[in-house]
């Protein structure tokens, strides 16, 4: 099948990154709709016009499309901060290639993913916990700053597994090694990094969290590490979260979605305490603390190579390993109690607990959110129940299944021929695609994985009701 050039245009439109191509003078030959967007300047603007005219901020140096022309050679994922022709600044992270046809370069082309508003908020709160660092360092009342939110106390539980973690991270708060914690997402994991920092000798000196897998890998190195003027074009003198944690903790998150290259630079401040902002040649010595957090097992993250080995059994110097909720459920009738007290606070409540019902349905889920999931479940449900005792008919659909009459159903499915009860399963699970789906047959298709006609065929062999 041949393509015509108005198609592959079409289909370049769709695609979120902007789409830049320039000829050997340095015009530009196409714009696609992303890249109109970016630079805020309508296609029969651009087209036509020589680059420089659209990006007056930039200039031979430090435009990457021309770079790609002089130099005859691609860059990846170069950060820029510029002025388009209407003053707005933006920031993009770009990847450059030179076109060649028959070894001469004809042009080049660019494609750009906009981090502007990612790279703003970013510095916006860079900028916030310096103001609180520097604001603690003058007031007198220290530990009301830039802090941790929260201490061992406010770790509930008294099972036998959450309480051997928990001794085990009084016992890492003591020290300043770094700490490892690994935990499926809703376990904990930021609590105990709150309660160590606490905990620690370190409480009153600043606590900056940073997730690492929410950032471009340029970005997440210049929030870091901090930038000097010049560095790449748009930078200015800034330092980085290493600088700012300077005799505390440096908490990331989900260390297992840093980008390799920044894993190198990583090991080398645990190694020997230095940091070299972006494009600077001055190292600068830096007492921080590192713990980190995985939301994955990190050995199966080193095993695919997500994260350094080296760097591993570095930061495996004290590891801990949060527990599952379904691993600590004698638990879960504590916690009910301490997040009813809290929304009861929240939204000016009275809920006295939930029902013998309800309390046997905890018990026998298995809560894949964790404790998280225990949480949203009870704000949920008291959000929406009229009495002061927490019943099945507040919780979500998905408990529906665990109360007795449901069990009933199961059971009796048992004294039907196989035939039947296969009947009967398939009928239930496309009445409830398409309850879920609010009566949209492809949306139940697609949630039972099946064709859209055959999903059609079955409700009129089962006469379902749409």
């Amino acid at each position: 099948m041949i393509f015509s050039r108005r198609n592959m245009e079409r289909i370049l439109d769709y695609i979120e990154e902007g789409i830049q191509i320039i000829d050997e003078r340095g015009r530009i030959v196409y714009f696609n709709k992303a890249a109109a967007e970016l630079e805020d300047i309508g296609r029969e603007e651009a087209i036509g016009r020589y680059i420089l005219d659209v990006y007056p901020s930039l200039d031979p140096e430090t435009s990457t499309l021309l770079i790609a022309i002089e130099k005859g050679k691609p860059t990846f994922n170069m950060q820029q901060t510029f002025l388009n022709y209407k003053g707005k600044k933006i920031t993009t992270i770009n990847s450059s290639f030179p076109i060649k046809s028959r070894q001469k370069i004809i042009g080049a082309i660019e494609i750009s993913k906009n981090i502007t508003d990612v790279k703003e908020l970013s510095e916006k709160v860079v900028a916030l916990q310096e103001k609180l660092i520097n604001k603690e360092k003058g007031n007198k009342s220290k530990g009301k700053g830039d802090c941790a939110n929260y201490t061992f106390i406010d770790i509930i539980g008294q099972s036998k597994e959450i309480c051997k973690v928990k001794n085990l991270a009084m016992k890492a708060a003591q020290t300043s090694s770094p700490v490892l914690i690994y935990g499926e997402t809703g376990t904990g994991k930021e609590l105990f990094v709150h309660a160590i920092h606490a905990a620690s000798s370190r409480r009153d000196k600043p606590f900056i969290a940073q997730n690492c897998g929410a950032l471009p890998a340029n970005l997440l190195e210049s929030i870091l590490f901090g930038t000097v003027k010049g560095s790449f074009t748009g930078a200015d003198n800034r330092a980085g979260l290493f600088e700012l944690a300077n005799g505390g903790t440096l908490f990331l998150d989900e260390i297992n979605s840093m980008p390799i290259e920044l894993q190198v630079k990583l090991l080398r401040v645990l190694q020997d305490g230095t940091i070299r902002r972006v494009g600077d040649s001055k190292t600068r010595q830096v007492d921080v603390r590192i713990v980190a957090a995985s939301n994955e097992d990190p050995l199966v993250a080193v095993e695919n190579k997500m994260l350094r080995r080296d760097l591993y059994y570095r930061l495996n110097v004290v590891a801990l390993k949060l527990p599952q909720l379904k691993e600590r459920k004698g638990d879960i009738l504590l916690l009910t109690k301490y997040f009813i007290d809290k929304f009861n606070n929240r939204l000016e409540k009275a809920v006295k607990g939930v029902s013998d019902e309800v309390l046997e349905i905890f018990q026998n889920y298995d809560w894949p959110g964790n404790v998280r999931e225990l949480e949203h479940v009870i704000e949920g449900a008291m959000n929406l129940m009229d009495g002061d005792v927490i019943t099945l008919d507040c919780l979500p659909m998905n408990f529906e299944r665990f109360n007795k009459k449901s069990i009933k159903k199961e059971i009796d499915i048992q004294n039907v021929p196989l035939k039947t009860a296969l009947k009967n399963l398939e009928i239930d699970m496309i009445k409830n695609a398409l309850e879920q789906g609010d009566g949209n047959i492809s949306h139940a298709a697609d949630s039972l994985q099946i064709p859209r006609q055959t999903l059609q065929y079955k409700i009129k062999k089962y006469k379902i009701k749409v």
